[in-house]
């Protein structure tokens, strides 16, 4: 259970669990900014009534084309639910390109592929709903139903997960809270090995540069890749091993680095470069990435790699169709991606 607590004079004084006026102010929040449950995802189609007589509450696409059906609680019991979000399910499987740009168009007011190229900044592929993905999203779930979600994804790699949210209020202000049951990245990657290209061992990583955060041009310097303000994202780096070869992409922009890790994630203010120096000791571009400095949960961490090739973010690379998402860290198993990425990142001597 998420528990909130305000400071007031030094002191710490808990923050009473509410509920928000009514359910559909979810589905509001979610339509308009789908990051607030982690998700980078285009929103085509709400309260969109289905073949099968049924009306799904929102479905998202993401930058490789794949669907994300979201249904929320509501009244309904949490085993009616899972068991309605799954006939969801199969009627999404069942979608073809035609059928996701006509029902698109119809929700956004304009063609798919137009949208598509506002939010990602990139065409849209030419084969949409290669997968999907189920995602349910409540205040709470009851035991057995926790079971039987987590049993479908664990078991059957079935992609599917259960957002919770927590709403609080303190009379003045209200606050809210989103967690996922499991991790989100780990059920997709399940289900995506039966469908996708087996996993060569290189990984994707997004550089997460910001002119007021992080700079390319530190990463590239001091040889490091970072991410940070909270575990949910600054954990993905945990994945990443000495030795693991990565390939770093800039939102809007493209690939602009490949190397190998040299060093596991650290506290930004632990991080040591190859000549023995701490970052505080070193001349950065954007010295804001040792923010919260000791604050474990805020804090930028850090993860040491050796560039074999690296590019200004102008002169980044990239192709109509290239894998890219939203998620610090991730296994790279796209074909086309791959196959462009050593070619455009090889170096002399490979």
């Amino acid at each position: 259970m998420t528990r909130l607590w305000n400071v007031e004079s030094g002191k710490l004084c808990e923050v009473k669990t509410s509920s928000p006026k009514t359910e559909a102010i979810v589905e509001d929040w979610i339509e308009n900014d789908p990051s607030i449950i982690g998700l980078d995802l285009l929103i085509i189609a709400r309260q969109y009534i289905t073949t099968f007589g049924s009306k799904l509450d929102l479905l998202g696409m993401d930058r490789a084309g794949d669907l994300t059906l979201i249904e929320l609680k509501r009244d309904k019991t949490p085993r009616t639910v899972v068991a309605q979000t799954l006939d969801y399910g199969s009627w999404v499987h069942g979608l073809s390109t035609r059928d996701v740009h006509t029902l698109a168009a119809k929700h956004l007011g304009k063609p798919l592929s137009d949208a598509f190229h506002e939010k990602f900044d990139t065409n849209i592929p030419e084969n949409l709903n290669g997968s999907h993905h189920l995602l349910i999203v409540a205040s709470s779930f009851d035991p057995s139903s926790r079971r039987i979600v987590e049993y479908l994804a664990e078991a059957h790699d079935v992609s599917i997960n259960t957002a919770f949210f927590t709403y609080f209020s303190d009379g003045t202000n209200d606050f809210l809270t989103a967690d996922f049951l499991m991790d989100q990245e780990q059920v997709i990657e399940r289900a995506e090995t039966k469908t996708k290209a087996p996993w060569t061992g290189k990984y994707y990583v997004n550089a997460g540069h910001d002119e007021n955060e992080r700079s390319w041009d530190d990463m590239q310097k001091f040889g490091f890749i970072a991410a940070g303000y909270g575990r949910f994202y600054s954990g993905r780096l945990d994945q990443l091993s000495e030795g693991d070869p990565i390939y770093v992409y800039q939102k809007g922009a493209g690939y602009i680095g490949h190397g190998l890790v040299t060093k596991p994630s650290v506290m930004a203010k632990d991080f040591v470069t190859e000549d023995g120096h701490k970052l505080k000791d070193l001349k950065l571009t954007q010295p804001n990435i040792l923010h919260d400095a000791d604050d474990i949960e805020n804090a930028d961490y850090l993860v040491g790699v050796e560039w074999k090739k690296s590019l200004p973010i102008s002169q980044a690379k990239w192709f109509d169709g290239g894998f890219a998402n939203q998620n610090v860290v991730c296994k790279l198993r796209h074909p086309a991606t791959l196959e462009f990425l050593e070619r455009e990142f090889k170096t002399i001597g490979e």
